[in-house]
């Protein structure tokens, strides 16, 4: 089988190329490098640099090279942006994916992995968030993945497409520093700037009915989330055409951001004051994933916990701000 993996220089993508090169799979790569980084790719992967939106090219590719599973993680994901320009956000997730599903279809491409988001649920409040939990969305980002979801299941029954939806919950950490998260939107990466300016940690919200007052989440190591692509990825192989899968992706276990935050101070050896701050509009007390059934469809089980995230994410922010370690 030959795989495209759209956004495949990114954070997530490059780990998902890893994955499954290092299984032996062939592995040809589109990304526009708008925020994908060429030089995460290894030597056995293929490059071409354009958009997932363009249809000529898309034709191209999965013709050119042969495709028969695409992997599809090409994707504006900002939330605050998502609500500032949410037409940016329809027309590249939503619009942009119409375009590759139709190529899809056109090629007779047989397998296709959508990478969605817990931001399909909203603010659910349950101790466990399951595949069953109803989807209400509260911002733009996580509308375009629902919608996204949809079309996916829609064009796959359609077509005799098999599909499979992953959401993702918190990701965090690397499988070697050069692959690490070079943006300073997530947590972990945004308690490093912090800490490199000499800053205390922010921290939204104190009051929430948590043990600790601060919200509850769930973090995955992004070398387990890798992995579970690939396992979804090969479990199409064996799936009835038309069929479709929806999976969360997380460890099933809880943690505080002041928890996180000490974790931060004791992995980097640095001084973590924490400042407490308000809450944010639409953040959750709590969002924690059931994994059962991507454990029961596949036997996948995440195997890395927090400290191995945290410090391998400190590796790779120490390979580019040599300045941030301790003396």
């Amino acid at each position: 089988m030959t795989w495209l993996i759209t956004g495949g220089a990114g954070y997530i993508g490059a780990h998902v190329a890893k994955a499954m090169t290092g299984a032996g799979e062939r592995v040809v790569v589109l990304d526009d490098l708008s925020s994908g980084i060429e030089g995460r790719l290894g030597p056995d992967v293929t490059l071409v640099r354009g958009s997932a939106s363009d249809r000529p090219l898309l034709d191209r590719v999965l013709s050119g090279h042969g495709v028969t599973g695409v992997v599809h993680l090409a994707a504006k994901k900002q939330v605050g942006e998502s609500v500032e320009d949410p037409l940016l956000y329809y027309r590249e997730n939503v619009a942009g994916l119409t375009a590759l599903l139709e190529a899809v279809v056109a090629a007779g491409v047989r397998r296709f992995l959508f990478s969605s988001s817990a931001a399909v649920y909203g603010v659910p409040d349950v101790d466990l968030i399951t595949e069953d939990t109803p989807c209400l969305p509260i911002n733009p980002y996580g509308e375009t993945k629902l919608a996204g979801e949809w079309m996916v299941r829609a064009t796959g029954r359609a077509h005799g497409v098999s599909t499979a939806c992953l959401r993702y919950f918190n990701v965090a950490g690397a499988a070697e520093p050069a692959l690490a998260d070079t943006g300073v939107h997530n947590v972990v990466p945004m308690f490093f700037d912090r800490l490199t300016r000499g800053e205390a940690l922010r921290v939204f919200g104190g009051d929430y009915p948590t043990p600790d007052g601060t919200a509850v989440r769930d973090y995955i190591h992004v070398t387990d989330l890798a992995d579970a692509h690939l396992a979804v990825a090969r479990s199409l192989d064996g799936r009835p055409a038309g069929s479709d899968l929806t999976v969360n992706i997380g460890r099933g276990e809880g943690v505080s951001v002041r928890e996180l935050a000490v974790l931060v101070g004791e992995v980097t050896g640095l001084r973590a004051e924490q400042v407490v701050e308000p809450r944010r509009p639409g953040d959750a007390a709590r969002a924690v994933a059931s994994s059962a059934r991507v454990e029961s469809e596949l036997g996948w089980t995440a195997r890395r916990g927090m400290r191995e995230m945290i410090a391998s994410a400190w590796e790779g922010w120490c390979l580019r701000h040599p300045e941030a370690r301790a003396e």
